[in-house]
C-alpha cells in the first residue's frame, strides 16, 4: 500500500460565528449549479469568492490555468473570508463556496491533479455542517467540524451524502504548493509521504522501452539504458 497522505485536519480554527455571518450577507445570492451534472444527484451549487474574470458564476477549478485569481463582487462584502484568504500565503487556483442541500448527494468520484504530491492541493473549511453528513474518502468517513480546516486529497475516490436537515456550506480553497505550505504540510505528516510511487513495469514494458532507447542512441537514451540495466 502506498504511503500517500489521504488528509490532513490543520491544528488550526476559525471563528465559527464569523464564517457563518460572511455566508448569511450572501446566501441570498445567485448561486450556480455545480458543472458536474452527472456527479451528483439533489442540490449542488456554488459560488466564487475568487476567479479569472472576477464574476461569482465562474466556479470551475482549473489547477493549470496561468490567469491569476481576482475577488469577486461577493468577496467584497465577505471580511472574514478575505482575512482567511491573506493568511493563506500561497497562489490560489479557485475559491469558492459549496453548499449541499438537505438529501443531496455526490456520487463517488475522484478528481484529477489535487493531491499534494501534484504540486496543487484543496482545503476545505466546513461553515455549516451536521452530523448526518457523509464524507467518505477512499473508504473512510471524515468527520469534518465547523470551523476546521482540512487537506483532502481528491485524488482518490470519494463521496458526500447529506443526510441531515440542515444544508451543507464548505469554503473550499485550492492552492499551489510553495515553501510556506511546505512548512504546513510537513508540521503534519513526512515529506515522504508525499511522494508518488513509482510505477513499476512488467517484463514485456521493460524489453519494449529497452528496444526504443536502443533504437534511438542518443546520450540522454543510453543512460536511461544503463539505470534500467
Amino acid at each position: 500500500m502506498d504511503k500517500l497522505v489521504r488528509y490532513i485536519r490543520f491544528p488550526m480554527f476559525f471563528d465559527t460565528e464569523k464564517l457563518k455571518n460572511d455566508v448569511y450577507k450572501i446566501i441570498d445570492k445567485s448561486w450556480t449549479n455545480h458543472y458536474n451534472t452527472n456527479d451528483y444527484t439533489g442540490k449542488w451549487t456554488s459560488i466564487a469568492l475568487m476567479s479569472q474574470n472576477g464574476k461569482s458564476d465562474s466556479i470551475y477549478a482549473l489547477p493549470n490555468s496561468d490567469e491569476k485569481l481576482v475577488p469577486t463582487e461577493i468577496l467584497d462584502s465577505c471580511n472574514y473570508f478575505q482575512e482567511i484568504l491573506d493568511g493563506f500565503l500561497f497562489e490560489k487556483t479557485a475559491v469558492r463556496l459549496l453548499k449541499l442541500d438537505v438529501g443531496a448527494e455526490v456520487k463517488p468520484h475522484s478528481d484529477n491533479c489535487l493531491g499534494y504530491e501534484d504540486g496543487c492541493f484543496r482545503l476545505h473549511i466546513p461553515i455549516i455542517t451536521n452530523s448526518e453528513v457523509e464524507f467518505i474518502l477512499d473508504g473512510n468517513r471524515l468527520i469534518m467540524n465547523e470551523g476546521e480546516c482540512w487537506y483532502i486529497d481528491a485524488n482518490f475516490i470519494h463521496s458526500v451524502a447529506n443526510r441531515g436537515t440542515r444544508d451543507r456550506i464548505h469554503l473550499v480553497i485550492d492552492g499551489l504548493r510553495n515553501e510556506w505550505t511546505d512548512t504546513l504540510f510537513f508540521t503534519e505528516a513526512p515529506e515522504n509521504d508525499f511522494i508518488k510511487p513509482v510505477p513499476k513495469m512488467d517484463e514485456e514494458q521493460k524489453q519494449l522501452m529497452i528496444a526504443e532507447l536502443q533504437r534511438m542512441n542518443l546520450p540522454a537514451a543510453n543512460q536511461i539504458l544503463k539505470d534500467l540495466e
